[in-house]
């Protein structure tokens, strides 16, 4: 299977160029030219390894890359114009794997990309439990895929966002706005109706008795638990 690349950058020629010589390389590539759209294609797409500009359009890519740390560990290397130490630390501390600063060499930037995607890997194993079964339904985050009494279930993209979000917080409070900004864009902020309709469809498809909850839990007025 493919290693599934998601590469957000606003410079068109630099996005096919990209494009051209990963999908050379074997890779699944989708590109993102704006922040919002890389967030829900990072929710869509469940990437193995993210490239991300800082300098975008809407929002600027530091704020990009603590959206997706609020819900994933995905290996993430930063590009940029910006050459200053300052620049490459506040990138680092904000959760980047690597910096690469443009204009870059294609050979060196893709042993980068190999070294990510191996660290990525590695510490995925380590650190996930790939399947975690709360008895009334089992979820692969490795596989990306939910089955009930054995049978697998159909989620959507955007079911699966949030439900891999919760799962892998496990016990923890996540913000209304933290799911939002990281499964639809940080311009959706105040769209809770869009996750009660998808949180009662989950709920319909995995949990025994919908109505009364045990592994998808409402805390009101704040956001929503994983239990097993």
């Amino acid at each position: 299977m493919s290693t599934r690349v998601l590469v957000v950058d606003d410079e068109p020629q630099l996005l096919r160029a990209l494009r051209i010589n990963l999908n050379a390389r074997g890779f699944a590539v989708t590109t993102a030219s704006t922040g919002a759209d890389a967030l829900a294609a990072a929710a869509r797409v469940n990437p193995q390894v993210v490239v991300l500009d800082l300098g975008l359009p809407d929002i600027d890519g530091l704020t990009v890359l603590e959206g997706l740390r609020g819900w994933t560990t995905v290996p993430v290397i930063v590009l940029s114009a910006r050459a200053d130490s300052a620049d490459k630390v506040a990138a680092l501390d904000a959760g980047a794997d690597d910096y690469v600063t443009k204009p870059f060499g294609m050979e060196e930037f893709l042993a980068r990309l190999r070294a990510a995607i191996r660290r990525g890997a590695v510490s995925a194993a380590e650190a996930a439990e790939p399947v975690v079964d709360v008895g009334d339904f089992a979820v692969d985050l490795v596989a990306t895929s939910v089955t009930r009494a054995g049978e697998a279930v159909h989620l959507t993209p955007t079911e699966w966002g949030i439900l891999e979000m919760l799962v892998r917080n496990e016990g923890k409070l996540v913000g209304q706005k933290e799911i939002l900004r990281a499964v639809w864009g940080p311009n959706y902020d105040d769209q809770t109706n869009y996750l009660r309709v998808y949180l009662a469809s989950l709920r319909r498809k995995l949990e025994p008795d919908p109505s009364r909850p045990r592994h998808l839990i409402t805390e009101a007025g704040m956001g929503y638990r994983f239990r097993r």
